[in-house]
């Protein structure tokens, strides 16, 4: 029934700002733009890979209620090919690094940022022997 993950919405304080951070930063190229009934910017989609997108959202006004007991959303994960020189692409571009390049107990490696309005990002590299790319050759078989 499912065919994917199509794609995960953000509501942001300032849109263009974590427009800049998501493209300058993290890389990814705008897809396309929407605006409101009134006529205003609204919502940005950013391409992330085929069939797959980061939407953004715009007029965000209140605090997250954040930390590790809340329910619902933890953080985002994107995956990337090489997690070293992706992680020093991101401090290069002034990007914040919460936590280092370190391995995960699944055997991925992944260091951790987050962006303008303080979304967790996970950024992960799946190496044949991690837990991930075991299950996607299981469930591709």
């Amino acid at each position: 029934m499912i065919k994917g993950l199509s794609h995960v919405a953000i509501r942001t304080r300032d849109l263009m700002a974590s427009v800049r951070f998501y493209s300058e930063v993290l890389g990814m190229r705008e897809a396309f733009r929407m605006n409101g009934a009134d006529g205003t910017l609204a919502t940005v989609y950013m391409y992330i890979a085929p069939g797959e997108y980061l939407e953004l959202f715009a007029n965000g006004t209140r605090e997250p209620v954040t930390g590790p007991d809340v329910l619902g959303m933890c953080h985002i994960c994107l995956e990337v090919e090489d997690i070293h020189t992706a992680c020093e692409q991101v401090r290069a571009k002034g990007g914040p690094i919460d936590r280092e390049v370190c391995r995960g107990k699944s055997l991925c490696w992944m260091f951790w940022t987050h962006d303008p309005d303080g979304t967790s990002i996970e950024v992960m590299q799946m190496p044949p022997e991690s837990l991930q790319a075991q299950a996607d050759r299981r469930f591709s078989d």
